[in-house]
């Protein structure tokens, strides 16, 4: 899984080990951070393009991210593609979740599905909040899911 950060610059490390050294490295300034990862994706043609980001916030001291693009043939219901987009959220999440619970980092899940059922990605937000409480993470949805619907929109879009 290739990561890179907002400006471009390939992570070469595992990305365990990135956010292991951005979490001492922030703490060393000084700074309590919290982290939010969630993913976001846009049909373009006959490709599917996922992005998942995650997202580090320094309080009262802005942020950065690390962010992965994905692409795929596979075609989706709207539905299936977001839940898709918060397994993606889960499986780094997960693979991270030790490290926030070492270092006492707080971290969400951020689900770009709104909470207003006149929207499509409404038929999703029961499974998808099921499934990321279920996992034990802590959920956002939209207008709250910053993370997904704003920082890996900008990517996919």
């Amino acid at each position: 899984m290739q990561w890179r950060r907002f400006n471009g610059e390939v992570i070469h490390l595992p990305i365990k080990e990135e956010v292991r050294q951005a979490i001492i490295r922030e703490a060393a300034r000084g700074y309590r951070l919290k982290v939010c990862i969630g993913t976001d994706s846009q049909v373009k043609g006959l490709d599917t393009e996922f992005a998942t980001v995650i997202v580090f916030l320094r309080e009262g001291h802005g942020g950065f991210m690390f962010i992965h693009n994905e692409k795929t043939k596979d075609c989706y219901s709207i539905k299936e593609r977001m839940l898709v987009e918060v397994a993606k959220s889960i499986e780094i999440a997960y693979e991270l979740c030790d490290l926030f619970t070492e270092y006492d980092v707080d971290m969400e899940v951020h689900a770009d599905i709104n909470t207003n059922p006149q929207f499509k990605s409404n038929l999703a937000l029961r499974e998808a909040m099921g499934y990321i409480l279920g996992m034990g993470f802590a959920f956002k949805a939209k207008p709250e899911a910053f993370a997904s619907s704003s920082c890996a929109n900008k990517i996919v879009n």
